[in-house]
């Protein structure tokens, strides 16, 4: 039953077809005659990123100013789903002040791999976690009246090649590790809006994808609201309609033209069009009525403050010898982070911040005793002797130093995966030669994702910001003076090495397809089933004082202890549960997280803790079965501190319904006993259930293809004809010439922006119809003139391009 039907009626097809694409860049098309508004898209993460002048998806041109919260890898160490529903409150107020209708995030994919280069802007590697965080977020948000869009909807772990690339995964470790997450956020936070990803799933692309859409999302979830592309991120609308996704963005001529014709030729159901778009009209309506009885003006002053609320339940304290917090000793700061401070990513989440802060300007406001700053190294690598000589200089007047590291704005940045784990060797370098002096050395730890920390192990005290927003310096600052005491805990591992991530060898997929060959066993479910050994474990983080467990029991609904507060400091502590199956039929992680508490308690204070189950606690996902089923049995409760750190266990027993799973021990050896990181072609085939879709031409050797509208600027150096491989190559030549003079950020945009953009991302970003897109792929195959002609031709009026 439709909402809208008498709106719908009125309209003409040609009406429905344009109302499916955007209006422009960032809005969507109103009727005024049927009382449709036109609404607002804008990009939010951690901040409102509405762009009202030159729009672009890259982070490059301004938006209006808005308050930088800490980024979703910050804001998920502090485990308080009550603090991230306040922080979405707060950008709901912001987002409906400046007249948007949908705030494009959370984003919740999981972070397979360190090196994926938006890590900064996910949860987690747990998607339990990342699911209760990203509800609470979208509920607060979402008190505004506005949309939250979740995003990005599914198995979308990689940058490169992400916009045509398939991700290649069994349907057991899709439910219960990839799409966890989703289900938590539109089940128990409402989320009224999914964005779908770039990428194909098992073959098919995300935004066309009917398991995806129809059957899991709208189907099993019970979700009723809107499903937006990423954008350009629709391959065929056509296709995408009857998938159940509504809305492709940005504008797409041909887009709109494929969804005409094809409801004049009849081969496509007009009333899946209508039920898109009895779900735009809700969302643009009740949005619009929301956005008009918003306060235009906030306290900026407030939000500034709330946002360091934030950063300071974030910051994660690795390492401490007694060093901190910091006394009367003179300090000086070292580090071109101090003055620069790194507080947010790069991309289409980044934030025109409304207040800035420095190290060296907000040092005055603490209680240090402050002697002085030199840089040290070149914040972009390389070696300077005279910034080196001024700082150790500098640090041989102090007592200790406060060394500030960590990754530039070019090493993670949306479109591109990092390189390495490693930090940049001139710091690593420095750092030695600082140590040599014998001084106590506090590292500042800057960046949006795991690092192998290496010499900086050796330092007296080791503090991670991550990317805590406009107040992150602030924030630090009082962790360091103890004004507050620590309380983050890694939302992620720190692997000792690249080489022992589960992942390791199978990213990125550099072709075609991405193998993900682990399966369930990502993060720590694979650290701790396979006994490989970390820096710093999932769920790991100090604190000024020091916490006891005791007294556990467990019934049918929860488990319950006593948690202590031992030390001389008052403070918070995340009690996290655990959950595993002993002698299980199934392959299974040693442990999987089932519950947290964050728990704040006076120097000697001691509470009675519950941490209750839920329906994510016992079940598992049966693929021959096609359903979430539970093993009968006993399971071993663990609560600790960390996945590392377990300080009571006791058992609870549990009926069951489980059924054969369809697995052949003998064929998934390594499966079964975790030793999932180079998991061979024969049990992947076994576990996949047949083989894996080709992967396509190999890109490191001279062979030659036809060029197709999902063929990447990259992949037309392997074009048949010179014309494309020229294209291609003179996209390359001005990359190689902006690195060697030093425009990196420019350099990454053209990577991001081109080189890995398909064709037929060109011709919606480039607000072509379907004809000038083929005259385009007729070109780069060598067919210069006739695709100049076809270029120049005028479109047919009304329908499809032929």
């Amino acid at each position: 039953m439709l909402k809208h039907a008498e709106k719908i009626c009125k309209l003409t097809r040609r009406q429905k077809a344009d109302l499916l694409t955007g209006r422009d860049f960032w809005t969507t098309h109103g009727i005024e005659e049927i009382g449709l508004p036109q609404a607002w898209l804008a990009d939010g993460p951690s901040g409102v990123r509405k762009q009202v002048a030159a729009s672009d998806h890259l982070g490059l041109n301004p938006s209006l100013a808005a308050t930088c919260l800490p980024s979703s890898a910050s804001i998920c160490n502090s485990w308080n789903p009550e603090l991230i529903e306040g922080m979405g409150r707060l950008l709901g107020e912001e987002a409906a002040a400046q007249g948007v209708n949908m705030l494009l995030g959370p984003g919740i994919n999981i972070k397979r791999n360190p090196l994926c280069g938006r890590n900064f802007e996910y949860y987690s590697e747990d998607p339990y976690l990342a699911g209760k965080m990203s509800a609470a977020y979208i509920r607060g948000i979402q008190s505004n009246g506005i949309y939250a869009c979740v995003k990005h909807f599914a198995a979308n772990n990689q940058e490169l090649r992400r916009m045509v690339s398939d991700s290649v995964v069994d349907e057991r470790a899709l439910r219960e590790i990839y799409l966890t997450a989703f289900e938590i956020a539109v089940k128990e936070g409402g989320a009224k809006a999914v964005m779908s990803s770039y990428n194909r799933i098992n073959g098919v692309f995300a935004d066309q994808n009917r398991h995806l859409l129809s059957d899991i999302l709208r189907g099993e979830w019970g979700f009723e609201g809107v499903v937006v592309s990423d954008w350009a991120g629709t391959n065929d609308k056509v296709e995408s309609v009857k998938a159940g996704s509504d809305l492709e963005m940005p504008s797409c001529r041909y887009g709109a033209d494929d969804v005409y014709a094809a409801l004049e030729d009849g081969t496509l159901d007009e009333s899946l069009v209508d039920e898109c778009l009895d779900r735009l009209i809700e969302f643009a309506i009740t949005t619009d009525a929301a956005v008009k009885r918003a306060v235009k003006e906030y306290d900026i002053s407030a939000h500034h403050a709330a946002a360091r609320k934030c950063a300071e339940e974030s910051i994660v304290l690795l390492k401490n010898d007694g060093v901190l917090p910091l006394g009367s000793q003179k300090v000086c700061f070292i580090g071109d982070f101090a003055d620069k401070p790194r507080f947010q990513g790069a991309g289409s989440s980044i934030v025109n911040p409304s207040i800035k802060e420095s190290f060296l300007t907000e040092v005055g406001n603490h209680n240090i005793n402050y002697i002085g700053y030199a840089p040290g190294y070149k914040r972009y690598g390389g070696e300077s002797k005279s910034l080196a000589k001024k700082a150790l200089d500098l640090a041989a007047r102090a007592d200790t130093v406060v060394f500030f590291a960590g990754l530039d704005e070019v090493t993670e940045a949306e479109g591109l995966d990092r390189r390495n784990m490693k930090l940049p060797q001139n710091q690593l370098e420095f750092f030695k030669s600082l140590c040599s002096l014998g001084k106590k050395v506090v590292v500042l730890l800057f960046c949006g994702a795991p690092v192998e920390p290496g010499t900086l192990n050796g330092a007296d005290a080791l503090v991670h910001a991550y990317l805590g927003g406009q107040a992150g310096v602030s924030a630090m600052l009082n962790v360091l003076t103890g004004a507050v005491n620590p309380s983050g805990k890694l939302s992620e591992s720190y692997p000792a090495s690249y080489g022992s991530c589960p992942s390791a060898s199978h990213f990125p997929g550099r072709q075609m397809t991405v193998e993900y060959r682990e399966s369930i066993f990502v993060g720590y479910r694979y650290y701790a089933t396979a006994g490989v050994g970390v820096d710093y474990p999932f769920g790991y983080g100090l604190s000024y004082t020091t916490f006891e467990y005791s007294d556990i029991s467990a019934d049918g609904d929860g488990v319950e202890f006593t948690l202590t507060n031992t030390g001389s400091f008052d403070g918070a502590e995340v009690c996290q549960l655990y959950i595993s199956k002993p002698q299980s039929a199934i392959f299974r992680p040693a442990i999987e997280l089932k519950g947290f508490k964050k728990v704040f308690l006076k120097a000697g204070e001691s509470a009675k803790v519950r941490i209750p189950f839920d329906e994510y606690s016992f079940r598992s996902f049966n693929p021959k079965a096609g359903k979430w089923q539970t093993e009968e049995g006993e399971y071993i409760l663990s609560v600790g501190s960390s996945s590392a750190d377990i300080r009571l266990k006791c058992t609870v027993g549990r009926t069951g319904d489980m059924t054969d799973f369809g697995y052949d021990r003998r064929m998934l050896p390594d499966y079964f006993s975790g030793n999932a990181a180079d998991i061979d072609g024969t049990q992947y085939i076994a576990l996949l259930g047949h083989r894996p879709p080709k992967s396509g031409y190999d890109f490191y050797k001279k062979n030659r293809m036809v060029i197709g509208e999902n063929s990447t600027v990259a992949d037309l150096r392997y074009s048949k004809r010179w014309v494309g491989r020229a294209f291609s190559g003179a996209i390359r030549l001005a990359i190689w010439f902006m690195y060697s003079t030093g425009n990196r950020m420019q350099a990454n945009t053209l990577v991001q922006g081109m080189l890995h953009q398909p064709v037929r991302g060109l011709a919606k970003y480039g607000g072509l119809s379907r004809r000038q897109m083929q005259a385009l792929i007729m070109m780069f195959n060598g067919h210069l003139f006739k695709g100049i002609g076809t270029f120049l031709t005028k479109q047919k009026k009304g329908g499809k391009d032929k």
